[in-house]
């Protein structure tokens, strides 16, 4: 075994390729497309490295053209996750005692693989399967999960270097341990980038993992498993285990060793993910880490020196990427009146202007929700809206779901600060803004803070310095992560490390050494070079 004392390389993040006609990586991942779109996958459980088909299968679809499928994919029971966790504590026995480089060297070959070859891959799996933009799958699939293994393994080494004071005649030392058991990642359909990160980030560390994808993303899923493979992550160190809620989950949280898990999804399944924990405690060998971040209302708070101009893009973007699918769009808005008409009149503009549909015609900006429950959940909202004699929808409103699960993108204004769609979560391409009297600041400030139950992300603008701190030292609470006069999306893995609190998660911040201790267990040692060979104390002394 090797002495030296090994440096990761300094990461820097993953720049955004343009994709411009002409260039090589357009080329590459449009031919890319063509060849996934030409064949139908059979998606298997991967337990301890092999492949296992239960025979319970569930199409996977393209969701901007849902008669296009794409394949079928395999579910796990009970059954299936009792030899998963078998699978993951077997693999622990080598994967834990590993050194640290070796590790490492996993993880940074796994990211220049996405980088080079697997790039194409990723991308155009994420569009196809998830219905992305080619630069939100850029950012995602590609930018973001690159960063997360370099920056991950980096702080790796940065938690390890963190040592205590030594006083003469001893050394003081700590190691950081993985935990025992396995970790429960459990994933979203929205960002590949968190799919590919949450079972990994405790793999770094030593951990072994089940994966649980969200159903609407097994395909990307399955992708980034044989990129897993390629880059030489050991068999069982994390196993696929796509399937329902409960009948994956459930068998997962009766285990006694679960020691962790890792989640991004709906507050209400996370906190009764957490209730399970606690009945189940006394039957367990660890008090499992519990690292998650769930539902937002993420606002932009609009004070009267704001740039309308720069607020009218921020708003746009925040709200409407992806469709309004990131837990970070803006979904809830408050603008003063002394600029709300000229705020309507270009926003009204501006949103007249985005073309909506096939992610493969790159000069779309929006195309589907993920799928048809999404589909009936957002137009509810929006049919309500319609409705109600407290709103006015001034963008958007239509909806067809007869070839994909198209919504416009809607936005809703109300007199009611306290309507529906200004409290709830809904996970779509539906803003809705609350005109306030600008001599009624504060009163609007105290509206943000406590309208929703919520505290992932938030934005704030004006020009006015005063405004500003004011404005964030009253929100200081309403958002974990919060920007000043831009939009609340869009976090970069190194620079803005992500998470929220309140109903939002517990705050561990994905993308950072903040996050990765939470998979470590330390372990202190004390050596005494000259121990005492008399019991008794000078103070004992007559």
């Amino acid at each position: 075994m090797s002495n030296a004392y090994f440096k990761v390389p300094v990461p820097v993040n993953e720049p955004v390729k343009s994709y411009v006609p002409g260039s090589p990586e357009r080329e590459a991942l449009t031919k890319r497309i063509s060849e996934l779109k030409s064949q139908q996958i059979e998606v298997p459980l991967i337990i301890g490295g092999e492949e296992v088909k239960t025979g319970n299968t569930q199409e996977m679809v393209i969701p901007h053209n849902h008669k296009h499928v794409l394949g079928v994919y395999h579910k796990a029971g009970k059954k299936e996750v009792d030899m998963a966790i078998e699978a993951a504590l077997e693999a622990r026995k080598k994967w834990a005692d590993m050194p640290w480089e070796q590790r490492a060297a996993i993880f940074l070959k796994m990211a220049d693989l996405l980088a080079g070859p697997w790039r194409a891959t990723l991308n155009a799996a994420t569009m196809l399967g998830q219905s992305k933009t080619v630069y939100q799958a850029e950012i995602d699939s590609a930018c973001e999960l690159i960063d997360f293994y370099r920056f991950n393994t980096y702080y790796m080494t940065q938690i390890m270097s963190d040592q205590p004071y030594s006083p003469a005649g001893m050394w003081n030392r700590v190691e950081y341990r993985p935990l025992e058991g396995f970790i429960f990642a459990v994933t979203p359909f929205n960002f590949t980038s968190i799919a590919g990160n949450l079972p990994t980030a405790p793999a770094i560390v030593g951990n072994v993992s089940l994966w649980k994808p969200a159903s609407s993303s097994v395909y990307s899923g399955y992708w980034l498993m044989k990129l897993f493979e390629e880059a030489g992550l050991p068999k069982g160190v994390i196993n696929y285990v796509p399937g329902s809620g409960g009948q994956v989950g459930n068998p997962v949280m009766a285990s006694p060793h679960l020691a962790g898990i890792h989640f991004t999804g709906s507050t209400a399944v996370f906190q009764n993910m957490w209730k399970t924990v606690g009945d189940n405690i006394s039957k367990m060998k660890y008090y499992p880490r519990i690292v998650g971040e769930t539902g937002g209302k993420d606002f932009i708070f609009a004070h009267n020196s704001a740039d309308v101009d720069a607020l009218v893009v921020a708003a746009l973007r925040g709200a409407f990427e992806y469709q309004g699918q990131k837990c970070s769009a803006a979904s809830r808005m408050y603008v003063p009146k002394s600029i709300w008409g000229e705020f309507k009149e270009k926003f009204v503009a501006e949103v007249k202007k985005i073309k909506m549909g096939d992610v493969e015609d790159f000069t779309n900006f929006f195309s589907a929700v993920i799928d048809d429950a999404a589909f009936k959940s957002i137009t509810e909202y929006i049919d309500y809206a319609k409705e109600s004699k407290d709103a006015e929808i001034i963008t958007g409103g239509n909806y067809d779901d007869s070839k994909g699960y198209f919504i416009e993108p809607t936005t809703i204004v109300t007199t009611d600060p306290m309507f529906k769609t200004m409290q709830e979560e809904i996970f779509g391409p539906v803003l809705t803004i609350y005109v306030y009297e600008d001599e009624k600041f504060d009163e609007a400030l105290d509206l943000c803070d406590t309208t929703s139950p919520y505290a992932l992300t938030g934005a704030i603008w004006a020009q006015d310095r005063y405004a500003l701190i004011k404005m964030s030292d009253k929100l200081k609470n309403a958002a974990g992560n919060f920007y000043i006069n831009d939009k609340p999306t869009a976090a970069v893995v190194g620079q803005q490390p992500f998470g929220g609190g309140r109903a939002s998660g517990t705050n561990d911040k994905a993308g950072s050494a903040m996050n990765l201790m939470r998979w470590v267990s330390v372990r202190t040692m004390k050596e005494t070079f000259d121990p005492p060979k008399d019991w008794k104390y000078p103070f004992m002394q007559k």
